[in-house]
This record gives structure tokens, sequence and C-alpha cells, in this order.
């Protein structure tokens, strides 16, 4: 009987090196053009346009500008500020939070008190922006507020991690948008032309990822979803 052979001859083509370099200058080129445009996938313009308009309180002065004119021009019902404390000498000492201060600077441009809402929340080595969305809900069930649909306000490449958390927090229970200001001392078309701008969308890039492979809350209601595992 005929012992099978163990190995056999094959044929293989490979790119020689002038096609090594054209297919290293095609990867490249395709990287380097979706670099460019990253910074549109992490500030996303999705907005509901009703409901409630719930505004991160940590935004710049010309965020809140913004915030204005989206609450002017928009069909909403309530503006919910949100935030946790802030930072001692970050803001004036009479706001104690981030969602006080932002508050207090809406109000200075003529927003009327009855339209505000003040959801701050505590201190959180977590996913803060979860713990917010978890809260401003918390609030809606406990005022009975109608918030089937509402618009998150968050500035620059923070904004597609945001609303990913505040989707995850309500789930199917409300319509919800998102609106990016303008991203603070760089040009979000141009980001990797200053350091700032550099390291914000990459750093954002990489907690967004982290956010959508890594991050699991506790079921809706308990403990573990606002604070996690001890």
């Amino acid at each position: 009987m005929r012992t099978p052979p163990l190995i056999r001859r094959r044929e293989i083509w490979l790119p020689t090196a002038a096609g090594w370099a054209l297919l290293a200058a095609l990867v490249l080129g395709a990287g380097w053009l979706g670099l460019r445009g990253i910074y549109g996938f992490l500030a996303p313009e999705r907005p509901v346009g009703r409901g409630l308009l719930v505004v991160e309180g940590w935004l710049t002065e010309d965020a809140f500008d913004e915030v204005v004119r989206i609450w002017r021009h928009g069909g909403y019902t309530k503006l919910v500020t949100t935030g946790g404390p802030i930072e001692r000498g970050a803001c004036p000492v009479s706001a104690r939070s981030y969602a006080e201060y932002a508050s207090q600077a809406l109000r200075a441009r003529g927003l009327p008190p009855e339209v505000l809402a003040v959801v701050p929340s505590p201190p959180s080595a977590r996913e803060r922006t979860f713990l917010s969305a978890v809260l401003v809900r918390e609030w809606i069930e406990q005022n009975r507020a109608d918030a089937r649909a509402l618009d998150v306000v968050s500035q620059g490449a923070h904004a597609r991690r945001s609303w990913s958390l505040y989707r995850m927090a309500f789930g199917d229970g409300a319509a919800v948008g998102i609106r990016a200001t303008a991203p603070d001392g760089y040009d979000g078309a141009l980001w990797w032309r200053t350091s700032s701008g550099a390291k914000e969308v990459i750093s954002e890039a990489i907690a967004w990822t982290w956010t959508a492979c890594c991050f699991h809350p506790g079921p809706r209601g308990s403990l573990e979803e606002k604070w996690g595992r001890e």
C-alpha cells in the first residue's frame, strides 16, 4: 500500500516591492481619510427637535450662547441642566455643581427660570455622563414630565459618547437626539492641526470605543446601574 505524501508543493503569487509599496500607500491613504473624518462621526447632529432639551453643564460660554439659540428655535417644553460637583476654582463659588452653573449661565442669557430644571449628580468615579442620564430619567419619572422625546446638547467630540449613554439609559422609553456645539479652541474639520484638537478627538475616540464595547451598566433602577459593582 502506497504511503500518502506528507507535504506538497504549491505556487503562490506575491506582490513585488513596487506592489507592496502601492498597497501600503492605499491602506495609509484610506486610514488617513478615515481619521480626517472622525470628528464628524464623534460630533453628530441628529436632533429630535421636541420634548426636553438636556444640557451638559460643563459647556463653554460660547456653547451656552448656542444652547439659547437652540432653545428659542426648537419646540422644547423644558430645559434640563446636568452635571456633577465643580472642581474648586473652576467656576463661580455660588454654583455647587455644573448643573447649577449651566442654569445660572442660561438665566443670565435671558431664559426665564420657569423653563429650567436643575438635575445635579453626585461625585462618581464611574461613567459620569451615564449617571447624569439615569438621574434625568429619574427626575422625569418623579415629576411625571412628558419626555417621549429629548435632545441632549454636548460639545464637540464628546457628543457621540453622550448620545450613546443617554440612549442606553433611556432604552426604548424615549426618542433621544443629539446636538453638538462647536468645539473649544480648534476647528473640528481640521482637528489634527492643533494639539488641543488632536488630544480631544483621539481621547474621545478611545473613550467612545470603550463605552461601545466594554461599558455594561446594571439592570434599570438598580444601585448597580448608578454605581457599578463594588
